[in-house]
């Protein structure tokens, strides 16, 4: 093994014992990481020094180890500073490579989403009326049902969230009333989805589920797939649901 080989064995376990350090937020100990790493005791010592030096690992008071303040300093900096359409652009892709259809990652703002990105397909893309900027009526699409479930979590609720106005009914299958809102703002919170089954424009159908990209508990916006009913029925990206929340989650990007 020539000396570059070597060096390059021991940087990929040091990063081998920063990935375990990360699955221990409780701290782990010598031992225990040696085994984990399938390193001999002085050896995973030597990566556990580097990592210290350098503020990616501390010892706690009991001597296990955890991450350090840098390395979350670092993390932390790095996330806040990716705009969302950079951070979801990976997700978007997959999605869009997988189902051959147009996908959006929007937030709710008032009584609509904004779409922040959009992805088409390179060829077969809807024609769709949601441009990266635009918005539509939350109460009519997935994105937005999806993030209205959230917030809205009674019909008193609800009803407040419409007050007087009159809602906007694009199709003849849109909701048009608080009672029904509520409704199917219920089934949202029970299926963990949300569905748009040609709500907002005649002949297109679509699927949505939350997306935490700033924060482990509290969506930042929401990813959705839509399609031409006769092309992708809603029935088939409903039963795919648990795969398109795996991608959203980053578990499944190539």
């Amino acid at each position: 093994m020539s000396d570059g080989d070597a060096k390059l064995v021991g940087a990929d376990r040091v990063l081998a014992v920063l990935a375990e350090l990360a699955r221990h937020p409780d701290g782990i100990g010598l031992e225990e990481m040696a085994r984990a790493v399938s390193s001999p005791k002085p050896t995973a010592h030597r990566a556990l020094a580097a990592l210290r030096r350098a503020g990616l690992a501390v010892q706690n008071g009991h001597g296990r180890y955890v991450l350090g303040d840098e390395f979350l300093r670092m993390a932390f900096a790095h996330h806040e500073a990716r705009p969302d359409h950079v951070r979801v652009t990976p997700i978007l892709q997959a999605l869009c490579d997988r189902y051959g259809e147009t996908v959006h990652y929007a937030v709710l703002e008032d009584t609509s989403v904004v779409y922040r990105s959009k992805l088409d397909p390179p060829s077969g893309a809807v024609r769709l009326t949601s441009v990266v900027g635009g918005r539509n009526p939350a109460h009519c699409t997935a994105v937005g049902k999806m993030l209205l479930a959230g917030t809205l979590r009674d019909e008193a609720a609800v009803r407040a969230w419409v007050g007087d106005r009159r809602l906007e009914r694009p199709t003849e299958r849109s909701v048009g009333t608080a009672e029904e809102l509520h409704a199917e703002l219920v089934r949202v919170r029970e299926q963990g989805y949300a569905a748009d089954d040609q709500e907002n424009e005649p002949g297109v159908n679509c699927v949505a589920v939350p997306a935490y990209l700033t924060s482990p508990t509290v969506p930042s916006g929401a990813v959705s797939i839509s399609g031409l009913a006769y092309r992708t029925p809603l029935s088939v990206l409903v039963e795919d649901v648990p795969a398109i929340r795996a991608v959203v989650a980053g578990r499944h990007l190539p």
